[in-house]
């Protein structure tokens, strides 16, 4: 699955995830760190990416624009490193990959993984 590591994002997740198949690849490694969450949405909807994020704002936009695409998946956890919460987001990944292909917003907590397909109503 190709994903996209929003700037607010610790860079530990890139190498956890590409160890582990996936394609991850840091916003700051593509465009500024000051680029407004539309922009990065556009450009992961544009790539066929998944957003990472510990952002809500990626949630509150899905909402309003009522858009089916891009999937993001965010972090609520008071440690949202991979050596915390690494286990739960590889778990969300793999048991919610076809809905992730079709449109979803996942969220990923320290005891659990809640889904919602897209667009949210």
């Amino acid at each position: 699955m190709k994903l996209l590591l929003d700037a607010c994002m610790p860079f530990d997740w890139l190498a956890f995830l590409n160890d582990r198949g996936h394609q991850c690849v840091a916003w700051l490694k593509i465009g500024p760190p000051n680029a407004p969450d539309t922009t990065i949405m556009r450009y992961a909807e544009e790539h066929d990416m998944v957003v990472l994020t510990h952002d809500l704002d990626f949630g509150t936009l899905l909402a309003f624009s009522k858009t089916t695409q891009p999937s993001v998946i965010q972090f609520r956890a008071p440690d949202i490193r991979p050596n915390a919460i690494g286990t739960m987001a590889l778990q969300a990944l793999t048991i919610h990959e076809s809905i992730l292909y079709k449109g979803a917003l996942i969220t990923v907590e320290t005891e659990r993984v809640r889904s919602r397909i897209l667009p949210i109503k």
